[in-house]
């Protein structure tokens, strides 16, 4: 059996599970449209994109509660307004899915020797599948996987492990023969509680915080280097 370029003493890798914001697609544009347009339905301050790029990365939700905080609600108002928000950034996301937002480069090439290799591929977010499953058909990289999981698909989302245990039971390889491939400490710290080797790439959206801090066992400047 090949080596595993990640952990020499284990066999090849078998399946790789793949993050989409920040990974695959640069969805800032996306979401600073949608996330501004709701804000300035509720009449609240709207956000900038480098304030976003810190929020996104936990789900929909949890995005939309941190541009509320950031506009100077409280917890209690923010949680008051949440349901009438998320209604509102349904509507405005999947009316500009992916239309403001662009696949990185090296992204195809990776995919597509991954797939060479005869590695099944999973997608996996925190963005809700309803939104998932049209950006990787409007971007042309459906075809690529085999599985696609959202952040409601499973009962938790990324850090915890679940999602990663999940996907890797649609796959049916074992974690540490499933490779992750994210872009932020989220997808760290869920692959190594999961038990899975995992590559970040140096360009995606990780709170602010530098992502040679998040858990990894390689960081990679483009898809590409995948091949």
């Amino acid at each position: 059996m090949p080596v595993n370029a990640l952990h020499p003493d284990q066999p090849a890798i078998q399946a790789a599970i793949i993050d989409l914001d920040g990974t695959m697609v640069d969805t800032l544009g996306d979401f600073d449209v949608a996330l501004n347009d709701v804000l300035k339905d509720l009449g609240r301050p709207t956000v900038t994109r480098s304030d976003i790029e810190r929020m996104v990365g936990k789900g929909s939700a949890h995005l939309i509660r941190s541009a509320l905080l950031h506009g100077g609600l409280t917890s209690d108002e923010a949680a008051g307004v949440h349901a009438e928000a998320w209604t509102r950034y349904q509507a405005h996301y999947l009316a500009i899915n992916g239309q403001h937002s662009a696949v990185f480069p090296g992204v195809v090439e990776g995919l597509t020797a991954l797939r060479a290799r005869g590695l099944p591929l999973a997608c996996l977010t925190n963005k809700p599948l309803s939104f998932a499953r049209p950006l990787l058909q409007a971007k042309g990289l459906a075809g690529f996987f085999s599985h696609v999981f959202g952040g409601d698909s499973f009962e938790r989302t990324k850090p915890d492990p679940l999602p990663l245990l999940k996907t890797c039971e649609a796959l049916g390889t074992p974690p540490a023969w499933t490779l992750m491939v994210g872009d932020s400490q989220n997808d760290g710290l869920a692959a190594r509680a999961a038990g899975c080797p995992v590559v970040l790439v140096t360009y995606g959206y990780n709170h602010g915080d530098p992502i040679d801090q998040a858990p990894h066992d390689r960081l990679i400047v483009s898809l590409a280097e995948l091949a």
